[in-house]
């Protein structure tokens, strides 16, 4: 029997075998999405120049000399120089360390908790899902980047507080997902069935509805990197993400607006890492929901 087969069989013969093998199918069906993989392509570069930004940028991402300062794209600059004569190459590479960072910790805050939540809401009902989720409304009711700003404006700027308030304003949308998802088999025969074991409340939540609810809620979380990515990159802008000398995205777009007729480039190439790095979170996220939904027509 071939890998393949091994991996394909409908009769697994562990559970180990049978999570390779879906995985497997799931990987094999993005692989026949193309904007999917090219999502994944853009991700993989991300990746790959934040964990080696030290071999990708040709110049320090602090220091600079004001006789370079504003220099076109070149051979010396590939993407030009900045006001204080900055490489822009080698501030987007390591931009793309902060980048990642934020997108990982607002991911790995967020979505357990709006996962637990719902998770909690729906499978309980009651008292106690009319007060979590009228607190969850209260959050989904306000824009994601106001209600960012003001928390902001309260912890203080700084790129640690700006992940704290992403996180805070991205929860919500992840605990309606996994509420829905647990009233949907909240009644069912199997989890009735675990109950008659003698299963406490807590394990029936942590042990079978929440795995049952992570597809659902991984899809959101890559889909709404983009939104993620966009937000830090706002408060960044307002200087109220990371601080200089940083070299954070959005900042250097705000700091770019100066030059913006005359030396385009200052504005404009971080402005451009920003939107593909987006398109490869939406890319991947529509390739995902597409696989793991099945409501969407996907193969499971």
């Amino acid at each position: 029997m071939t890998t393949r087969e091994w991996l394909l069989t409908e009769s697994p013969a562990s559970r180990m075998q049978a999570r390779l093998g879906r995985s497997y199918r799931v990987f094999m069906a993005l692989m026949r999405n193309p904007l999917a993989v090219i999502g994944a392509l853009i991700i993989l570069v991300l990746v790959v120049l934040a964990v080696f930004a030290p071999f990708f940028a040709t110049h320090s991402p602090y220091a600079g000399t004001l006789t370079d300062r504003l220099q076109p794209p070149g051979p010396e600059f590939w993407l030009g120089s900045d006001e204080l004569g900055r490489d822009i190459w080698s501030r987007i590479v390591y931009g793309a360390r902060i980048t990642l960072v934020i997108v990982l910790l607002v991911a790995a805050i967020a979505a357990p908790l709006g996962l637990i939540v719902g998770a909690i809401s729906g499978y309980f009902g009651g008292w106690t899902d009319r007060i979590l989720m009228g607190i969850t409304d209260v959050f989904l009711s306000m824009p994601k980047l106001i209600l960012a700003l003001a928390f902001v404006a309260a912890l203080g700027p700084g790129i640690e507080n700006a992940v704290i308030a992403i996180a805070i304003t991205s929860w919500p949308a992840y605990a309606r997902i996994a509420r829905a998802e647990t009233l949907t088999f909240r009644n069912s025969e199997f989890i009735a069935a675990i109950r008659l074991q003698g299963a406490s409340a807590a394990r029936v939540i942590l042990r079978h509805i929440l795995p049952l609810c992570s597809s659902s809620v991984i899809i959101r979380v890559t889909l709404d990197m983009a939104g993620i990515i966009l937000t830090a990159a706002g408060l960044g802008f307002l200087g109220l993400g990371a601080q200089p000398p940083l070299p954070e995205w959005g900042a250097m777009i705000s700091r770019g607006r100066a030059f913006i007729l005359d030396q385009w480039w200052v504005a404009t190439m971080p402005g451009f890492a920003i939107v593909i790095v987006s398109l490869g979170f939406c890319f991947l996220g529509d390739g995902l929901r597409d696989v793991l939904d099945p409501k969407s027509g996907g193969k499971q």
